[in-house]
């Protein structure tokens, strides 16, 4: 293992992130909003979300998981520290889609949910 290739130019959609993981009205992505929610990221906060996840999940070990048709996906498992002072366990997903090197953000939830 070892970090995330090319990690530090990563791509985070920042609709993925405000209209996804922080949506109360997203099908899939609400329930993971009111997760996120309660730990101090709101819609309105999703650009802390963004750069915590860049500054303490991006920076942690990523193991190379599943290879696709459209590319490498790697997840990275570690802890993030929230707006509301708790620790959490996360779990992010990334593609380096083929004919790429710059990962992109695919999605994260709480570790075993």
């Amino acid at each position: 293992m070892g970090l995330l290739p090319n990690h530090e130019n990563a791509y985070v959609d920042s609709a993925k992130i405000r209209n996804y993981v922080l949506s109360a009205s997203h099908p899939i992505g609400r329930f993971k909003a009111a997760y996120f929610r309660g730990l101090g990221y709101t819609h309105e906060k999703w650009k802390q979300f963004e750069d915590d996840i860049r500054e303490q999940h991006l920076t942690l070990e990523a193991e190379p998981t599943e290879k696709t048709k459209y590319g490498q996906k790697y997840t990275i498992k570690g802890f993030v520290k929230c707006p509301n002072g708790k620790r959490v366990l996360l779990q992010s997903i990334w593609i380096i889609l083929e004919g790429e090197n710059t990962p992109r953000f695919v999605t994260i939830y709480p570790e075993g949910g």
